[in-house]
């Protein structure tokens, strides 16, 4: 009975966290603090240490010392009392104190699994557990999914995981099915369009579990977006592959980044520009750099040292007055989108961070020290 409320309770708590607000971490004065999306400070800045909003849930260190976990609307959930916690995921969060990691709900309640060496954060609803030397999951529930099996599991992606045995890759899902065979030298993450592979030295695309390979391409990236082209190299140019590993746009380029709203920037001889699906130069290369379209049909490109935004027209809506790298933020690294997301891009502008919408206004009018994406 005890497990069956700790399960619902669970449910409520992942269910909460659907309809949380979207908040964004920002630093000001080396204190954090979040902001919602009218740019208000809904969540004052005095944070020594704080991490992003994840299911409804951040973690929190007033002193930068021990750690708490607060809601969107600045409550302690769980009071400070934690050596070390991570991110709040599939209603569980990894917390350490006196020597000892455990999985806590958000009502600090201790869930209890069969883990007995390394622990691992939560994701799409399972975590890894460990046996000598060999890996398995567990649910939320803490029962296990899947027996210890594999020398390596990657983090799960959308559903689906890298894994390693004897060398050899394939990829699994949560109740730990096999869904590629491990029968690979090298594999790329999941996605429903087709998944890079190798065999030997032969690369080639999974797509409906049949290998299709090509043995002209010596480097591939993977289907970035769901797209239904993906960027291979041969010799030292760059075209475009399908499902099947077939050339739609021929090698020509010197570099290339991921097809997304029909375009894809690419370097073909000392500029950037777009090409289209046909692989023709819609947008002129002129810019010095340039990064994929993104929300509201914008991209970033830049032809001096700062970053402006173009439409699918080529038209300039945003001047180039912004940097759009976060360089130097050790705890915003991991959370480096360029460009439109959500609604908004996270832009610098004289060494201050903050958001402009499509029309290049300031997001509650203020530039912060640092300044996270939105999430909930």
């Amino acid at each position: 009975m005890k497990k069956l409320i700790l399960f619902l309770f669970t449910v409520v708590l992942i269910s909460q966290s659907y309809f949380a607000q979207e908040l964004a971490l920002v630093v000001e004065d080396n204190m954090g603090g979040f902001i919602n999306k009218s740019g208000e400070l809904v969540i004052p800045t005095k944070y020594k240490r704080a991490e992003s909003f994840s299911e409804g849930y951040a973690a929190v260190s007033e002193d930068g010392k021990i750690w708490g976990l607060i809601n969107t609307k600045g409550e302690w959930v769980i009071e400070p009392q934690y050596a070390k916690i991570k991110k709040f995921n599939s209603g569980f969060v990894l917390v350490f104190k006196d020597e000892k990691w455990s999985y806590v709900d958000a009502s600090n309640q201790v869930l209890e699994t069969p883990v007995s060496e390394k622990y691992f954060d939560f994701n799409d609803g399972v975590a890894f557990y460990k046996v000598e030397n060999k890996l398995g999951l567990i649910g939320t529930n803490g029962k296990v999914v899947l027996e210890p099996t594999y020398d390596a599991i990657k983090p799960f992606n959308n559903g689906h995981a890298k894994v390693r045995n004897n060398e050899k890759w394939g990829i699994i899902d949560t109740k730990g099915k096999v869904i590629v065979g491990l029968n690979y030298d090298g594999i790329g993450e999941y996605s429903k369009v087709g998944i890079w592979a190798k065999i030997g030295t032969t690369l080639g695309v999974i797509s409906n579990n049949e290998f299709y390979k090509n043995t002209e391409i010596n480097k591939i990236e993977g289907f970035k977006f769901n797209q239904a082209l993906t960027y291979a190299r041969k010799d030292k140019l760059w075209g475009f592959v399908n499902a099947k590993a077939e050339w739609v746009i021929q090698p020509r380029f010197k570099r290339v980044k991921a097809f997304r709203n029909g375009f894809a920037p690419a370097l073909e001889n000392k500029l950037w520009g777009y090409i289209n699906e046909k692989g023709e130069m819609a947008i002129t290369d002129k810019y010095k750099d340039a990064e994929v379209f993104g929300d509201k049909g914008l991209a970033p490109v830049k032809q001096k040292k700062l970053w402006g935004f173009i439409d699918a027209s080529g038209v300039m809506k945003i001047d180039e007055s912004y940097e759009i790298t976060a360089k130097g933020f050790s705890m915003f690294s991991k959370n480096n989108i360029k460009g439109f997301h959500n609604g908004l891009a996270r832009v610098s502008f004289k060494k201050k961070w903050g958001f402009i919408n499509e029309n290049g206004e300031v997001l509650g009018g203020k530039w912060w020290q640092k300044a996270e994406l939105f999430s909930k």
